[in-house]
């Protein structure tokens, strides 16, 4: 029994059916590749947004199709050294690039990732968090984000798409751009949620789906609709790949409908089926 299987859930049976919807999927795919025979190592570099979701469904198609999958992991953006920009600069080699959609597209004239293999595998939205035991702050409304925000002794948010969103957009659309040069903090190579979770920070901002994990936090909510971002992971085939068709096989499998429930599960919006 896969273990996922004998974790106990509330929706055990939906579960179930999902798990082997995907399996389905995979492996209808594997029957209609000649070329994958044989097992083989596929590369991928992944930024934190889609990982909730990827962590779940690769250990699926690694035991429908017998492939391994390799990852490594990085911000979609910037130039810390463990970035998937600064990665592919200096020349590490991947099969699969998965980040967010306006990264993944400058990598295409750069020469790093194919014309015309990028696939759009889920939306996601920037969320807050505390830790637990401290007030939850308002963020229901943009009045009440602005009030915390003016309020909060100290901020965290991403040295990725979503914390470029904050710094160029939202704060300064906020009114707040000022008071947040001296009390946000941009988070390099390492998830938003430690930080908070540490004391280092009384709250933080990144996607919600980098978030949730954090049950030692209290996921607060998403930003108000109206200073919303929603930002697309895709996935693209990266130039160079050692194995290029099976990069195209696994995209496939990930932007299945049938991995849908589980990439909501993880506070995705899905792309496949809408």
């Amino acid at each position: 029994m896969l273990p996922f299987l004998s974790t106990p859930k509330p929706s055990l049976r939906l579960r179930r059916r999902v798990l082997s919807a995907l399996l389905g999927t995979a492996l209808s795919l594997a029957a209609t590749a000649p070329w994958a025979v044989h097992a083989a190592e596929i590369r991928v570099v992944t930024s934190g947004g889609f990982s909730a979701a990827y962590d779940q469904l690769v250990p699926l198609y690694e035991q429908a199709t017998g492939h391994t999958v390799v990852t490594a992991r990085g911000a979609s953006i910037g130039n810390a050294p463990d970035s998937i920009p600064s990665r592919m600069a200096r020349g590490e080699q991947f099969d699969v690039v998965i980040l967010a959609d306006s990264a993944l597209d400058q990598l295409v004239p750069q020469g790093k990732v194919q014309a015309g293999s990028h696939v759009d595998l889920a939306r996601s939205m920037i969320g807050m968090s505390v830790r637990k035991g401290t007030p939850k702050p308002d963020i229901g409304s943009v009045a009440a984000l602005r009030q915390t925000l003016l309020d909060a002794k100290s901020v965290a948010y991403s040295a990725s798409a979503s914390g470029t969103y904050l710094v160029n957009e939202l704060f300064p659309r906020l009114g707040v751009a000022e008071q947040m040069q001296t009390k946000a903090r941009k988070i390099y190579s390492e998830r938003v949620g430690a930080v908070v979770l540490r004391g280092d920070a009384e709250i933080g901002f990144q996607q919600v789906s980098e978030l949730l994990p954090f049950k030692e936090l209290e996921f607060v909510g998403p930003l108000p609709d109206e200073v919303q971002q929603r930002v697309f992971f895709s996935a693209g085939v990266a130039v160079g790949a050692r194995e290029p068709e099976l990069a195209r096989h696994l995209i496939r499998f990930l932007a299945a409908p049938a991995a849908a429930p589980i990439v909501r599960s993880t506070g995705m919006e899905p792309v496949a089926g809408r």
